[in-house]
């Protein structure tokens, strides 16, 4: 596990099983490997291209609290609900993780810094890539089925609980920035 996923993802000690930790992080170093961004351009860029450059919450800042909010409901489920709806928290962890991994492939950045959508990501989106860089780090099809389903493609399958809970923090910290009620 190099120093770059582990600076980007202090949530990777979250999962309990070292060996999908690794293919977790794998999955990341894969990414930044074939990736126009960099760590840095992580920190800085928007976390969607459709709420424009403006944007103040950085891609890692948005992909960290889908994290955390998805691993608060999966350890208050696990306490509350008497075993009828187990989470596995290291699935949870490692898709929560890997959502988005895709969109390393997705993007570039134009003459001004600012992260566009590429040629790559015109054709394939992020749950597809994803998936993807996951698989060919080893990741097991459970988690995979996190990163296939989190986004508007998953609405056409059913989904884990893990994956409902990945993909409903996600949507939770997406729909206001670009959907909310303006009062």
């Amino acid at each position: 596990m190099n120093n770059e996923v582990l600076q980007l993802w202090p949530e990777l000690e979250w999962i309990q099983d070292p060996s999908l930790r690794e293919k977790t992080a794998t999955t990341w170093e894969l990414a930044l490997g074939r990736s126009v961004l960099t760590v840095d351009d992580l920190n800085r860029i928007p976390f969607t291209l459709l709420a424009g450059p403006d944007l103040k919450v950085t891609f890692m800042e948005h992909k960290r609290s889908v994290v955390h909010i998805a691993r608060a409901a999966g350890l208050k489920i696990n306490e509350m609900y008497h075993g009828e709806l187990p989470v596995d928290m290291d699935v949870l962890v490692s898709g929560a993780i890997l959502v988005d991994v895709g969109k390393l492939l997705e993007y570039e950045l134009d003459e001004n810094g600012n992260s566009i959508q590429g040629k790559y990501g015109k054709y394939l989106r992020h749950p597809f890539s994803g998936v993807s860089l996951a698989e060919e780090a080893g990741v097991p099809p459970q988690v995979c089925h996190i990163i296939a389903t989190h986004a508007g493609e998953g609405d056409l399958v059913k989904r884990t609980t893990e994956a409902m809970l990945v993909h409903h923090a996600d949507f939770m910290t997406f729909l206001p920035f670009k959907d909310r009620l303006k009062i």
